[in-house]
């Protein structure tokens, strides 16, 4: 259940359409559903502001599309992560309306109470280091866009042509939040923290060359930055980048 929808309820409520008894079984309806292979959270988005996600990896694929009905049959907006090619076929074969981006491995399908923020800092931005950090950063993308924040990604800014990020000063200095991707030797994150004023988010990435170790030498590197206030997510995280950025990005109380 959405806030939009617990108004809605209790409005009813409020106008004598629903007796105590009929909105008390609506709200208990909705906490949560045991569907056996999983407990499906339906009030998260009453705590949290924000709709459960799926975390689709390891999980069987019929075992998404049930969870994925579920919550549209509670009215929730769906959104769902780390999803395989063939997963993302069988949801644009048999849920209506369902968007995905293949690049990200993201599905989503807005309820109608889905809006855009409005009680917002501003803009989060998105910068990658290079082409090879696209899914990560298309990930974090999907992920503040379906948690209704507005957001710029800048592409291809590594410190390996570092006019490139300097091109985008302004942007960066108008940014609410800023979600920095890199892998190789990970200084991305540190060079923007060390000119911007606002919060910004490391995603180490596991990509590099030779004794990267799959992305432990740019996590390494971002969780010893000399730049002050800088925060570390985990490798190839733009989920939890994007998700901590729109926390960030929401005004107190709203």
């Amino acid at each position: 259940m959405e806030q939009k929808a617990l108004h809605e309820l209790l409005k009813q409520l409020h106008d004598q359409k629903l007796t105590v008894a009929e909105a008390a079984n609506q709200l208990k309806s909705f906490a949560f559903e045991d569907m056996g292979f999983a407990k499906v959270d339906h009030h998260r988005a009453l705590r949290k502001g924000y709709p459960e996600i799926i975390f689709c990896q390891n999980k069987a694929p019929d075992h998404i599309i049930k969870i994925v009905r579920h919550q549209i049959e509670h009215g929730e907006t769906v959104f769902g992560t780390r999803a395989q090619a063939d997963i993302l076929l069988r949801l644009q074969q048999e849920i209506e309306g369902v968007e995905v981006n293949a690049l990200a491995r993201c599905f989503w399908k807005k309820s109608a109470h889905w809006h855009a923020k409005t009680a917002v800092k501003g803009t989060i931005v998105i910068a990658s280091a290079g082409t090879a950090d696209a899914p990560v950063s298309e990930e974090a993308r999907c992920t503040v866009e379906i948690l209704g924040h507005p957001c710029k990604a800048i592409n291809d800014v590594g410190v390996a042509g570092i006019h490139r990020l300097f091109s985008h000063r302004e942007d960066f200095d108008k940014a609410a939040v800023v979600i920095a991707i890199a892998g190789m030797e990970g200084a991305l994150p540190s060079v923007i923290a060390g000119l911007v004023a606002c919060p910004v988010i490391g995603v180490p990435t596991s990509v590099g060359y030779g004794s990267h170790l799959n992305g432990m030498v740019p996590l390494f590197a971002m969780l010893n930055s000399c730049a002050s206030g800088l925060t570390v997510v985990n490798i190839d995280n733009g989920f939890g980048a994007g998700f901590a950025a729109a926390l960030m990005n929401t005004l107190p109380g709203k």
